[in-house]
């Protein structure tokens, strides 16, 4: 049985659309609590972090160039705090975001109780901009780049850890809109990436084993499994922010997390950008909850 705590991230301030902090509370109303527990897992909800409150005259406004980096250095100073103390407790850190600039504080907590940390990167896009090539300044669409050892230095030195993670320890699937700069750096620090025609071609579950055994052989002690709702097509998840046609079916990400329930490998999660604003009837964080009750074990029969 594993012994989870879920922690909330009520953040927005990595994009520009109000909503996603309401995420992490439309996920336990689409009953995530009861999903997990009906399954034997024992479930500790943290409730959410504190994050600064939304000034709406000032929300998107920029900070050293980039939008909400004040208020982004404080949910990513907290969440770190929240998710070292869970790992020390024994305890699997279930992230519920938010956007996905919370990874930058869960994976810094993280990152501390391990040697070789791997990370698997289910998204639609790599989130590996820096501010100078940043098409929006967003810094949603930087948090593995920052990670990685780049970027803002506030972020960077979260932790005095940097960098947090190596090139090579990284997975990224899903992949199916990448900045320029995005698709230099993957290829020149050869990141692992499997694009969307990449699964087309070769099927969920070849993807999905080939990644266990990629990061398997690069001894990871640690994997991270950080799913952006965005990697499942926008037809089947409309409650997010960032959608790109052409994702990711529900049936297919249901048999990727199967196999990653299996492979017993992943030892912590974030799952981010639901905006229940923009959704329709709560019906992606229900998939959410659906999605996390597969990779917790949840079987038909």
């Amino acid at each position: 049985m594993k012994n989870i705590d879920i922690i909330g991230v009520p953040s927005t301030f990595g994009q520009r659309k109000l909503g996603v902090n309401l995420g992490p509370d439309a996920i336990r109303y689409a009953g995530l609590q009861d999903r997990l527990e009906n399954i034997g897992i024992n479930v500790h909800d943290k409730g959410n972090i504190d994050v600064p409150a939304i000034d709406l005259k000032k929300f998107n406004s920029e900070q050293q160039g980039l939008r909400n980096y004040d208020e982004i250095i404080n949910v990513s100073k907290t969440l770190s705090q929240k998710v070292d103390q869970t790992i020390i407790n024994d305890r699997f850190p279930l992230v519920l975001g938010g956007d996905h600039s919370i990874a930058v504080g869960s994976i810094s907590g993280i990152c501390k109780h391990y040697e070789n940390l791997g990370v698997i990167w289910y998204d639609a896009h790599g989130d590996l901009n820096i501010p100078e090539e940043s098409p929006s300044g967003n810094i949603h669409g930087m948090p593995l780049r920052i990670l990685l050892g780049e970027g803002p230095s506030d972020l960077v030195n979260l932790n005095d850890i940097q960098p947090k993670l190596k090139p090579e320890n990284i997975v990224l699937i899903g992949m199916r809109d990448l900045d320029k700069g995005e698709r230099e750096y993957i290829k020149a620090q050869n990141i692992k990436t499997y694009t969307m025609a990449d699964i087309d071609k070769l099927g969920i579950e070849t993807v999905s084993n080939d990644t266990l055994s990629y990061l398997k052989s690069r001894h990871v002690d640690g994997l991270h499994l950080s799913l952006d709702v965005d990697a499942l097509d926008p037809t089947e998840t409309p409650g997010t922010g960032t959608r790109v046609l052409g994702g990711l079916s529900y049936r297919e990400s249901h048999f990727a997390l199967e196999l990653l329930h299996e492979s017993n490998m992943i030892t912590s999660m974030d799952l981010v950008e639901v905006n229940p604003l923009i959704d329709l009837h709560n019906s992606t964080a229900e998939q959410a909850v659906s999605l996390l009750g597969t990779f917790f074990g949840e079987t038909l029969l």
